[in-house]
């Protein structure tokens, strides 16, 4: 416990205070990143880039397409395991009816639904949840839902709290702002944060739907092993790197904002090398690549619905990002999906944390 709290702690501290420190070090003013709901709009984002993109794009695809051959070839191995389907459960129908329903009612304009038009974003979430729990209970016959409930209830004021962090650090870069409706600061506040709650519900319970899929159990369970040369030295290294980065996040917000998604999971990874605890880098070093690709794999998929569902919602987010604002999918450039692959590591590793203070023996 006490070792989960102080990881915490210095997280927070990194992700709070270098951002800060950079613009202070560098006389910029502090009151345009502390306004609360954030609206004023004074990053000036730079132009689309073909170069730019181009590399962005390669380094992509370098990264991606190896898994996806490894995947398209795993996918034809035999299945030692006996593939027994439970029936679908009672509840996940219910969320589907209710998923249904909420998305025709977040896409349309009935002047009698007029009251509750800007708060579908979360009860159509919350449905969305239930439904994968239920996909993952007929596949397996358990879920987070049914199995560890104390733990799937944490994982919502956390989750709140986690996604608070990712609006702070888009403060210094912004790359995306709210749009459509209009609250106080108290409304904003816990709207947001009912609606930043379900982020790690859902996309952690997508990856336990993955993860026990054959093509990543087959696929992925013998890969390239990865194996680093003085691992805590290294560590050592990336944590000072992903710290001044972080400190330049706000003073060159054109050429690092991509640090506001690998940052947070660099500095968690690090931590727990440099102190010997278990992390995603001990399956890597043994060529299990499986809660990597489910991993990725499930904020990606939340990423789909996150922005096909954002798209004709009355309260939706916009983006602008440097280099690459081109292409759009929805509201998202192209490229800006690939932000989705780190982010689901940053979420199974909060999500291991909060595991261990439920079960030190067992995370997620």
């Amino acid at each position: 416990m006490k070792n989960c709290l102080a990881r915490f702690g210095i997280l927070a501290g990194m992700l709070l205070g270098l951002p800060l420190l950079g613009v202070i070090l560098n006389g910029l003013p502090l009151s345009r990143y502390t306004e609360f709901p954030p609206q004023t709009r004074y990053v000036t984002h730079a132009p689309f880039s073909w170069a730019v993109f181009i590399g962005y794009l390669l380094a992509i695809l370098t990264a991606v397409v190896p898994l996806v051959i490894r995947a398209s070839r795993g996918s034809g191995r035999p299945d030692a395991r006996v593939l027994t389907l439970y029936p679908f459960p009672w509840w996940g129908w219910i969320g589907m009816g209710a998923g249904l329903i909420l998305w025709v009612l977040a896409w349309t304009r009935f002047p009698w639904f007029e009251a509750c038009q800007a708060h579908t974003f979360t009860p159509l979430w919350l449905s969305y949840i239930v439904v994968i729990n239920a996909a993952t209970y007929r596949r397996t016959g358990t879920c987070m839902m049914v199995d560890r409930p104390l733990f799937f209830l944490a994982l919502f004021p956390f989750s709140a709290l986690f996604w608070w962090f990712f609006e702070y650090l888009n403060r210094f870069v912004q790359n995306w702002q709210y749009v459509g409706v209009q609250f106080s600061p108290g409304a904003y506040f816990w709207y947001a944060t009912l609606s930043f709650s379900t982020v790690l519900p859902a996309v952690l319970g997508t990856r336990e739907w993955i993860a026990d899929s054959s093509l990543v159990r087959q696929g992925f369970r013998d890969f390239v092993r990865v194996r680093l040369p003085y691992p805590k030295a290294v560590a050592a290294g990336v944590l000072v790197a992903s710290g001044a980065g972080l400190a330049g996040v706000g003073v060159w917000p054109n050429l690092l904002f991509p640090l506001l998604w690998v940052s947070p999971l660099l500095i968690i990874v690090s931590m727990q090398v440099i102190r010997g605890e278990p992390n995603m880098m001990d399956a890597l070093a043994r060529g299990d690549w499986r809660p990597f690709v489910a991993s990725a794999s499930a904020a990606l998929i939340c990423g789909g619905f996150w922005e096909m569902w954002n798209y004709y919602s009355l309260a939706k987010w916009t983006y602008a990002v440097p280099f690459v604002q081109k292409f759009l999918i929805f509201e998202m450039p192209v490229l800006g999906f690939a932000g989705y692959l780190p982010f689901g590591l940053e979420c199974a590793a909060i999500g291991e944390i909060i595991g261990r203070l439920f079960n030190p023996e067992r995370g997620t």
